[in-house]
């Protein structure tokens, strides 16, 4: 795509960005034009210069997401600075879209302010976390948010919680729209409480889950009366490897890039995972992780854990 269809803004265009430092997995192609607005005006200038067929990615942490190896047609946007802001108020918390899931936890817990304790255990941002209607420890997005603004052409929209008709893990935004800034409730607590609560979560992370590998968080969904590590690990899952790419041993609802491993290979392992478990239990589990970008190469047959060659091809 030529420059001369970027509307010229404040903020800085870069063409080519590498993108896989970007994420947590550390894989995947560049950005064909990679662009951060200087601030929500000049967002929603780029937002109505750009022209409707001109592919747009919004990039957020990172943390739950496969950029295929082929990388990012069109234009993807990365917000920082003034995006990140973070306000504490008597009964909430207004957070900008790039602002951390856990720093809005912990914001909120200096100001002893109760209800948001579980975002200290969801790996991402604020934008990605109200777009999937994060959840983890018994509460996701959709207890506790009041309103998000969403930037589009036309401008900013503030938008209560109930036009995002939330499900699980699933949010409904206005078309190219882009969420810049969200209202969560919370209530006064006793910041002991508070302070216990979110130890709590974090020991529980580290206890059982791969936090301080190269991971992109929860796989797949959990099946309506299912969990989905359960039935990764009963189709004898755990520890199957494609090259540098692993299910992890610690968690198996985790896949894992151990060093050097391409976006293919994860992508694949993944893919042998459903068909294992579809041939075990009947159950189809469905990608929580989302999967995007130009595929560059086929992907890889895995193999089992002990090396013997993986039954089924990858869809």
């Amino acid at each position: 795509m030529d420059a001369s269809r970027i509307p010229v803004i404040r903020g800085r265009v870069q063409a080519g960005a590498a993108l896989a430092p970007f994420t947590w997995f550390r894989v995947g192609g560049p950005a064909e034009w990679l662009v951060r607005p200087a601030d929500a005006d000049d967002l929603v200038a780029l937002l109505a210069g750009l022209a409707a067929e001109t592919p747009l990615t919004v990039l957020g942490a990172a943390s739950n997401l496969i950029i295929r190896d082929g990388g990012l047609d069109g234009v993807v946007l990365r917000l920082g600075g003034t995006f990140g802001q973070v306000v504490v108020e008597a009964d909430g918390v207004v957070a900008g879209a790039a602002s951390l899931d856990a720093t809005v936890a912990e914001h909120a817990a200096a100001a002893g302010l109760t209800g948001l304790e579980f975002l200290s255990g969801i790996p991402g941002s604020i934008g990605g976390a109200v777009a999937m209607n994060a959840g983890a420890y018994g509460r996701e997005v959709t207890d506790c948010l009041d309103w998000a603004e969403v930037a589009t052409a036309a401008g900013i929209q503030r938008l209560p919680a109930s036009a995002f008709a939330f499900s699980y893990r699933h949010a409904t935004l206005p078309p190219r729209g882009v969420l810049i800034r969200a209202r969560f409730h919370a209530q006064p607590g006793e910041r002991a409480a508070i302070a216990a609560r979110m130890a709590e979560i974090r020991a529980a992370r580290e206890a059982t889950q791969p936090v301080r590998a190269r991971t992109g968080g929860s796989t797949f969904k959990n099946p309506p009366g299912h969990k989905a590590w359960e039935l990764i690990d009963a189709a004898g899952c755990r520890g199957l490897a494609l090259g540098a790419a692993q299910v992890s041993e610690k968690h198996c609802n985790f896949l894992l890039n151990n060093g050097g491993a391409t976006a293919a290979e994860i992508e694949a392992l993944g893919e042998q995972v459903r068909a294992r478990v579809l041939a075990q239990s009947g159950v189809t589990l469905e990608w929580e992780i989302k999967r995007i970008g130009v595929v560059s190469a086929a992907p890889l047959q895995p193999c089992a854990p002990d090396g013997a060659p993986a039954i089924g091809a990858a869809p």
